[in-house]
């Protein structure tokens, strides 16, 4: 099975229906703002977790859909408002929407796609009794996505953490999105308890092993030229699962070394480069690594429950693809 392709077909299929439900409104301003990021492209991955989920439990895609919109509103919305944040200048390649119509319209822009996303929502035709399981379910992942964002910028300001907080960070910034758009399309999809339950697994695992490697590949991806984002991380003192693993578990001189460079501002190019170096010596480079492979191996085994069929083996290849993928 050719997983590029079929993220594609399925990715194509999605950005059609999506420009539909953003055509027109008034102010056009507004609205030219709240599309820009949306229909700049993507990898679409989480409506295609709901898509293959509702498949795998031999549903129909087209009743998907709306939740599919939903999740990539939301997913939009957050963007804009991290690149706010973030004072970004790109996103996709694209000038990110604050720089391209303004702070106070991208705000503007950010509300406005969370709002229509909680109007997509209304769209879904599923019994009355699923349907509010889907929309309590959607309202809780995007309260715990804050939550995991303001621990993100709380952590900032500590010296150091645990592991135990980092995955629970994670899970709630990141992971939780690939859950719930799961465990949804599968409700939608009409399928059995232990089988929602299953793709709830299998998505919460997925996406930490998503988001761990990518802490992975930020580091590992450069080792030769130690590059500019890697160097900003160090001296911004950013909370990766190698870092926080480096933190915990050095000692003596490289402990007193790390509490010094790491989340200074000012540190140079040679400190940086021991920090990374440090991040070799102790092996938090492999453990991210390997964490981020057992949780891909625990989102397969979650699928154990699910029949046998097409979208079963391309949920199976999508988790793999997780952690294949170079970008």
């Amino acid at each position: 099975m050719d997983i590029d392709f079929e993220l594609k077909k399925r990715a194509d299929f999605f950005n059609t229906q999506l420009e539909k439900f953003l055509e027109g409104g008034n102010p056009e301003s507004l609205y030219n703002a709240a599309r820009h990021l949306p229909l700049a492209g993507g990898k679409r991955l989480r409506p295609c977790f709901s898509l293959i989920s509702c498949e795998a439990v031999k549903g129909d895609i087209i009743k998907v859909i709306p939740l599919a919109i939903s999740l990539e509103l939301i997913h939009n919305f957050t963007l804009i408002h991290d690149d706010i944040m973030d004072k970004s200048n790109l996103r996709r390649n694209f000038p990110t929407v604050h720089v391209k119509y303004g702070e106070p319209s991208a705000i503007n822009a950010g509300d406005l796609l969370f709002i229509k996303a909680f109007e997509s929502m209304h769209n879904i035709s599923i019994d009355c009794p699923s349907f509010k399981n889907v929309e309590f379910g959607f309202i809780d992942f995007i309260k715990e996505i804050c939550e995991g964002q303001q621990l993100d910028m709380d952590y900032e300001n500590r010296k150091i953490i645990n592991v135990e907080e980092y995955i629970e960070m994670i899970r709630k910034k990141t992971a939780v999105f690939f859950q719930y758009a799961a465990e949804a399309g599968a409700i939608v999809g009409g399928g059995t308890k232990e089988e929602i339950n299953a793709l709830n697994e299998y998505g919460l695992n997925a996406g930490l092993g998503f988001q761990i490697w990518d802490d992975y590949l930020d580091i590992s991806s450069d080792e030769e030229t130690l590059g500019k984002d890697i160097g900003n991380d160090i001296r911004n003192g950013k909370k990766t699962l190698i870092a926080v693993h480096c933190l915990n578990n050095a000692n003596g001189e490289d402990k007193i070394f790390l509490d010094s460079i790491f989340g200074n501002i000012n540190a140079t190019e040679d400190e940086v480069k021991q920090v990374f170096d440090l991040f070799k010596k102790l092996r938090s480079i492999d453990y991210a690594k390997n964490t981020a492979l057992n949780y891909i191996t625990k989102a397969k085994n979650a699928l154990d429950k699910i029949p046998d069929s097409d979208a079963k083996q391309l949920l199976i290849e999508l988790a793999d693809y997780s952690i294949k993928r170079e970008n």
